[in-house]
Protein backbone atom coordinates (compact mmCIF):
# COMPACT_ATOMS: atom_id res chain seq x y z
CA UNK A 1 0.00 0.00 0.00
CA UNK A 2 2.83 2.05 -0.88
CA UNK A 3 2.18 5.48 -2.19
CA UNK A 4 2.98 8.96 -2.36
CA UNK A 5 1.69 9.48 1.87
CA UNK A 6 4.71 7.02 2.60
CA UNK A 7 4.32 3.28 3.21
CA UNK A 8 1.81 1.79 4.87
CA UNK A 9 3.05 1.48 8.55
CA UNK A 10 -0.33 0.78 10.42
CA UNK A 11 -1.14 -2.40 8.59
CA UNK A 12 1.93 -3.80 9.26
CA UNK A 13 1.46 -4.02 13.27
CA UNK A 14 0.94 -7.08 15.12
CA UNK A 15 -2.11 -8.09 14.86
CA UNK A 16 -2.76 -7.83 18.87
CA UNK A 17 -2.00 -4.19 18.48
CA UNK A 18 -4.29 -3.59 15.70
CA UNK A 19 -7.09 -5.08 17.86
CA UNK A 20 -6.30 -2.85 20.82
CA UNK A 21 -6.72 -0.14 18.65
CA UNK A 22 -10.04 -1.34 16.85
CA UNK A 23 -11.71 -2.35 20.65
CA UNK A 24 -11.40 1.79 21.15
CA UNK A 25 -13.60 2.50 18.12
CA UNK A 26 -17.41 2.31 18.30
CA UNK A 27 -18.02 -1.16 16.65
CA UNK A 28 -19.69 0.61 14.07
CA UNK A 29 -16.17 2.63 13.07
CA UNK A 30 -14.30 -0.70 13.70
CA UNK A 31 -16.34 -2.56 11.01
CA UNK A 32 -16.00 -0.19 8.34
CA UNK A 33 -12.59 0.19 8.61
CA UNK A 34 -12.99 -3.37 6.36
CA UNK A 35 -13.26 -1.29 3.53
CA UNK A 36 -9.57 0.72 3.76
CA UNK A 37 -8.12 -2.57 1.69
CA UNK A 38 -8.07 -6.14 1.12
CA UNK A 39 -5.56 -6.44 4.10
CA UNK A 40 -7.91 -4.58 6.66
CA UNK A 41 -11.08 -6.45 5.29
CA UNK A 42 -11.22 -9.17 8.05
CA UNK A 43 -9.08 -6.96 10.67
CA UNK A 44 -11.94 -6.38 12.89
CA UNK A 45 -13.52 -9.87 13.07
CA UNK A 46 -11.06 -11.03 15.74
CA UNK A 47 -11.93 -7.94 18.53
CA UNK A 48 -12.89 -9.47 21.56
CA UNK A 49 -15.00 -7.05 22.75
CA UNK A 50 -18.09 -6.36 21.09
CA UNK A 51 -20.08 -2.96 22.58
CA UNK A 52 -23.49 -2.35 20.57
CA UNK A 53 -25.18 1.08 21.82
CA UNK A 54 -27.51 3.23 20.22
CA UNK A 55 -25.29 4.94 17.91
CA UNK A 56 -24.02 1.26 16.09
CA UNK A 57 -26.41 1.66 13.14
CA UNK A 58 -27.68 5.41 11.52
CA UNK A 59 -30.02 6.75 13.03
CA UNK A 60 -33.73 7.22 12.14
CA UNK A 61 -37.44 8.34 13.55
CA UNK A 62 -38.93 4.68 12.34
CA UNK A 63 -38.22 2.52 15.67
CA UNK A 64 -38.90 -0.43 13.88
CA UNK A 65 -36.76 0.18 11.14
CA UNK A 66 -33.57 1.24 13.58
CA UNK A 67 -35.20 -1.94 15.20
CA UNK A 68 -34.47 -4.28 12.10
CA UNK A 69 -31.06 -2.40 11.16
CA UNK A 70 -29.78 -3.72 14.83
CA UNK A 71 -30.98 -6.80 14.98
CA UNK A 72 -29.31 -7.10 11.25
CA UNK A 73 -26.04 -5.77 12.54
CA UNK A 74 -25.94 -7.71 15.36
CA UNK A 75 -26.28 -10.98 13.61
CA UNK A 76 -23.97 -10.26 11.08
CA UNK A 77 -20.93 -9.15 13.04
CA UNK A 78 -21.55 -12.12 15.35
CA UNK A 79 -21.33 -14.83 12.28
CA UNK A 80 -18.34 -13.00 10.91
CA UNK A 81 -16.44 -12.92 13.99
CA UNK A 82 -13.18 -15.11 14.25
CA UNK A 83 -11.83 -16.14 17.72
CA UNK A 84 -12.98 -15.91 21.24
CA UNK A 85 -15.72 -13.24 22.46
CA UNK A 86 -14.67 -11.98 26.14
CA UNK A 87 -17.50 -9.25 25.92
CA UNK A 88 -20.48 -8.84 24.51
CA UNK A 89 -22.61 -5.81 25.35
CA UNK A 90 -25.86 -4.61 23.96
CA UNK A 91 -27.62 -1.20 25.48
CA UNK A 92 -29.42 -0.14 23.22
CA UNK A 93 -32.55 1.49 23.79
CA UNK A 94 -34.49 1.00 20.35
CA UNK A 95 -33.84 -2.79 20.26
CA UNK A 96 -36.78 -4.98 22.24
CA UNK A 97 -37.26 -8.67 22.70
CA UNK A 98 -36.44 -10.75 19.53
CA UNK A 99 -36.26 -14.28 18.54
CA UNK A 100 -32.71 -13.41 17.21
CA UNK A 101 -31.44 -13.20 21.00
CA UNK A 102 -31.67 -16.85 21.52
CA UNK A 103 -29.59 -17.48 18.42
CA UNK A 104 -26.99 -14.80 20.00
CA UNK A 105 -26.61 -16.43 23.45
CA UNK A 106 -26.25 -19.44 21.71
CA UNK A 107 -23.48 -18.71 19.63
CA UNK A 108 -21.59 -16.79 22.90
CA UNK A 109 -21.86 -19.65 24.49
CA UNK A 110 -20.06 -21.62 22.12
CA UNK A 111 -16.94 -18.74 22.18
CA UNK A 112 -15.59 -18.56 25.50
CA UNK A 113 -17.86 -15.09 26.69
CA UNK A 114 -16.85 -13.98 29.76
CA UNK A 115 -18.67 -10.58 30.21
CA UNK A 116 -22.56 -10.52 28.84
CA UNK A 117 -24.46 -7.08 29.28
CA UNK A 118 -27.55 -6.94 28.05
CA UNK A 119 -29.78 -3.81 28.14
CA UNK A 120 -32.46 -3.95 25.64
CA UNK A 121 -35.74 -0.70 25.46
CA UNK A 122 -38.91 -0.50 27.01
CA UNK A 123 -41.50 -3.18 26.23
CA UNK A 124 -41.89 -7.14 26.37
CA UNK A 125 -39.35 -8.89 28.75
CA UNK A 126 -37.32 -11.31 26.84
CA UNK A 127 -36.74 -14.83 28.04
CA UNK A 128 -33.28 -15.94 29.00
CA UNK A 129 -32.37 -19.00 26.71
CA UNK A 130 -30.89 -22.27 28.19
CA UNK A 131 -27.27 -21.92 26.60
CA UNK A 132 -26.79 -19.08 28.92
CA UNK A 133 -26.70 -21.71 31.72
CA UNK A 134 -23.67 -23.29 29.49
CA UNK A 135 -21.59 -19.96 29.82
CA UNK A 136 -18.64 -21.18 32.43
CA UNK A 137 -16.43 -18.93 31.89
CA UNK A 138 -18.51 -15.93 32.37
CA UNK A 139 -17.17 -13.30 35.05
CA UNK A 140 -19.74 -10.70 34.63
CA UNK A 141 -23.57 -10.51 34.09
CA UNK A 142 -25.76 -7.96 33.83
CA UNK A 143 -29.42 -8.35 32.57
CA UNK A 144 -32.36 -5.77 32.06
CA UNK A 145 -36.26 -6.45 31.65
CA UNK A 146 -35.69 -10.19 31.22
CA UNK A 147 -37.25 -13.61 32.52
CA UNK A 148 -34.76 -15.67 34.09
CA UNK A 149 -35.18 -19.07 35.07
CA UNK A 150 -31.92 -21.48 35.55
CA UNK A 151 -33.34 -24.95 34.48
CA UNK A 152 -32.81 -27.49 38.07
CA UNK A 153 -29.78 -28.91 35.78
CA UNK A 154 -27.90 -25.93 36.45
CA UNK A 155 -24.55 -25.76 38.88
CA UNK A 156 -23.74 -22.10 38.40
CA UNK A 157 -21.52 -19.77 37.48
CA UNK A 158 -18.29 -20.84 38.94
CA UNK A 159 -16.19 -18.20 37.45
CA UNK A 160 -18.86 -14.67 38.07
CA UNK A 161 -17.58 -12.18 40.10
CA UNK A 162 -20.11 -9.99 39.01
CA UNK A 163 -23.96 -9.97 38.74
CA UNK A 164 -26.60 -7.35 38.32
CA UNK A 165 -29.99 -8.28 37.92
CA UNK A 166 -32.19 -4.81 37.26
CA UNK A 167 -36.26 -5.24 36.48
CA UNK A 168 -35.77 -9.60 35.86
CA UNK A 169 -38.59 -11.63 37.02
CA UNK A 170 -36.90 -14.65 38.67
CA UNK A 171 -38.18 -16.46 41.81
CA UNK A 172 -36.84 -15.83 45.28
CA UNK A 173 -35.68 -19.11 45.38
CA UNK A 174 -33.55 -19.11 41.94
CA UNK A 175 -32.15 -15.66 43.13
CA UNK A 176 -30.91 -17.46 46.37
CA UNK A 177 -29.51 -20.40 44.62
CA UNK A 178 -27.82 -18.46 41.83
CA UNK A 179 -26.17 -16.43 44.01
CA UNK A 180 -24.96 -19.75 46.23
CA UNK A 181 -23.97 -21.26 43.26
CA UNK A 182 -21.60 -18.23 42.35
CA UNK A 183 -18.38 -18.67 44.89
CA UNK A 184 -16.93 -15.97 43.81
CA UNK A 185 -18.91 -13.39 43.42
CA UNK A 186 -17.32 -10.10 44.62
CA UNK A 187 -20.14 -7.57 43.78
CA UNK A 188 -23.91 -8.07 43.78
CA UNK A 189 -26.80 -5.41 42.55
CA UNK A 190 -30.72 -6.32 42.59
CA UNK A 191 -32.85 -3.39 41.63
CA UNK A 192 -36.55 -3.35 41.21
CA UNK A 193 -37.62 -5.89 42.85
CA UNK A 194 -40.95 -6.08 44.95
CA UNK A 195 -41.83 -7.69 48.28
CA UNK A 196 -38.39 -9.80 48.34
CA UNK A 197 -37.46 -11.87 51.45
CA UNK A 198 -33.59 -12.46 50.94
CA UNK A 199 -31.05 -14.84 52.18
CA UNK A 200 -27.70 -14.12 51.06
CA UNK A 201 -25.08 -16.47 50.99
CA UNK A 202 -21.93 -15.34 49.38
CA UNK A 203 -18.09 -16.02 51.37
CA UNK A 204 -16.51 -13.39 48.69
CA UNK A 205 -19.04 -11.12 48.10
CA UNK A 206 -17.32 -7.25 48.39
CA UNK A 207 -19.71 -5.06 47.16
CA UNK A 208 -23.82 -5.45 47.51
CA UNK A 209 -26.29 -2.92 46.46
CA UNK A 210 -30.24 -3.68 46.73
CA UNK A 211 -32.98 -1.49 45.39
CA UNK A 212 -36.54 -1.90 45.91
CA UNK A 213 -39.06 -3.19 48.56
CA UNK A 214 -37.56 -5.87 50.83
CA UNK A 215 -39.64 -7.35 53.21
CA UNK A 216 -36.43 -9.08 54.59
CA UNK A 217 -32.57 -9.34 53.97
CA UNK A 218 -30.57 -11.95 55.29
CA UNK A 219 -26.40 -11.83 55.56
CA UNK A 220 -25.66 -15.71 56.32
CA UNK A 221 -22.32 -16.03 54.83
CA UNK A 222 -20.75 -12.55 53.73
CA UNK A 223 -17.48 -11.85 56.06
CA UNK A 224 -15.88 -9.91 53.18
CA UNK A 225 -18.22 -7.59 53.18
CA UNK A 226 -16.87 -3.95 52.70
CA UNK A 227 -19.53 -1.81 51.24
CA UNK A 228 -23.51 -1.79 51.48
CA UNK A 229 -25.92 0.19 49.58
CA UNK A 230 -29.69 -0.17 50.15
CA UNK A 231 -32.28 1.95 47.96
CA UNK A 232 -35.93 0.58 49.61
CA UNK A 233 -39.02 1.65 48.69
CA UNK A 234 -41.21 1.83 51.95
CA UNK A 235 -45.14 0.67 51.24
CA UNK A 236 -47.23 0.91 54.35
CA UNK A 237 -47.24 -3.00 54.68
CA UNK A 238 -43.39 -2.86 54.51
CA UNK A 239 -42.73 0.32 57.07
CA UNK A 240 -45.05 -1.67 59.77
CA UNK A 241 -42.95 -4.84 58.98
CA UNK A 242 -39.51 -3.01 59.68
CA UNK A 243 -41.10 -0.93 62.87
CA UNK A 244 -41.61 -3.97 64.87
CA UNK A 245 -38.09 -5.42 64.02
CA UNK A 246 -36.04 -4.48 66.84
CA UNK A 247 -32.93 -3.30 67.75
CA UNK A 248 -30.91 -6.21 68.29
CA UNK A 249 -32.36 -7.61 64.90
CA UNK A 250 -30.93 -4.83 63.18
CA UNK A 251 -27.31 -5.03 64.75
CA UNK A 252 -27.19 -8.56 64.09
CA UNK A 253 -27.89 -8.14 60.58
CA UNK A 254 -24.72 -5.86 60.58
CA UNK A 255 -22.99 -8.16 63.03
CA UNK A 256 -22.64 -10.77 59.98
CA UNK A 257 -20.40 -8.36 57.91
CA UNK A 258 -17.32 -7.73 60.40
CA UNK A 259 -15.33 -5.94 57.88
CA UNK A 260 -18.58 -3.56 56.52
CA UNK A 261 -16.45 0.42 56.18
CA UNK A 262 -19.69 2.02 53.87
CA UNK A 263 -23.06 2.04 54.68
CA UNK A 264 -25.12 3.96 52.24
CA UNK A 265 -29.19 3.88 52.37
CA UNK A 266 -31.82 5.48 50.70
CA UNK A 267 -35.81 5.02 51.90
CA UNK A 268 -38.37 6.34 49.76
CA UNK A 269 -41.81 6.44 51.96
CA UNK A 270 -44.65 5.53 49.48
CA UNK A 271 -47.12 7.01 51.89
CA UNK A 272 -45.66 10.71 52.34
CA UNK A 273 -45.33 12.16 49.04
CA UNK A 274 -42.11 13.20 47.51
CA UNK A 275 -40.57 12.28 50.92
CA UNK A 276 -37.15 10.42 51.04
CA UNK A 277 -33.81 10.54 53.25
CA UNK A 278 -30.77 9.61 52.78
CA UNK A 279 -28.06 8.15 55.31
CA UNK A 280 -24.68 7.51 55.13
CA UNK A 281 -22.77 5.32 57.92
CA UNK A 282 -18.65 5.18 58.01
CA UNK A 283 -17.92 2.37 59.98
CA UNK A 284 -14.68 3.04 62.13
CA UNK A 285 -12.87 -0.54 62.91
CA UNK A 286 -12.36 0.50 66.36
CA UNK A 287 -16.11 1.56 67.19
CA UNK A 288 -18.30 -0.71 64.97
CA UNK A 289 -20.53 -2.07 67.73
CA UNK A 290 -21.40 1.41 68.75
CA UNK A 291 -21.87 2.69 65.57
CA UNK A 292 -24.18 -0.27 64.74
CA UNK A 293 -26.37 -0.22 67.95
CA UNK A 294 -26.73 3.88 66.90
CA UNK A 295 -27.79 3.01 63.52
CA UNK A 296 -30.74 0.50 64.54
CA UNK A 297 -32.04 3.36 66.26
CA UNK A 298 -32.06 5.95 63.72
CA UNK A 299 -33.26 3.25 61.33
CA UNK A 300 -36.26 2.30 63.49
CA UNK A 301 -36.94 5.76 64.97
CA UNK A 302 -37.13 7.16 60.87
CA UNK A 303 -39.71 4.13 59.78
CA UNK A 304 -41.83 5.00 63.12
CA UNK A 305 -41.85 9.19 62.86
CA UNK A 306 -43.09 9.46 59.11
CA UNK A 307 -45.97 6.28 59.59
Amino acid sequence: MDDAMGPDLISDLPQSIIESILVQLPIRDAVRTSILSSKWRYKWASITRLVFDDKCVPFSNDREVVEKSVVKFITRVLFLRQGPIHKFQITNSKLQSCPEIDQWILFLSRNDIKELVMELGEGEFFRIPSSLFNCGKLTRLDLSRCEFDPPHSFKGFVCLRSLNLHQVLISPDAIESLISRCPLLESLSLSYFDNLALTICAPNLKYLYLEGEFKDICLEDTPLLVEITIAMYMTDDIAEHFEQISNCNFVKFLGGVPNLEKLVGLIYFTKVAFCSRLFIVLIHPQRKGALMLCMANFFILFVSALS
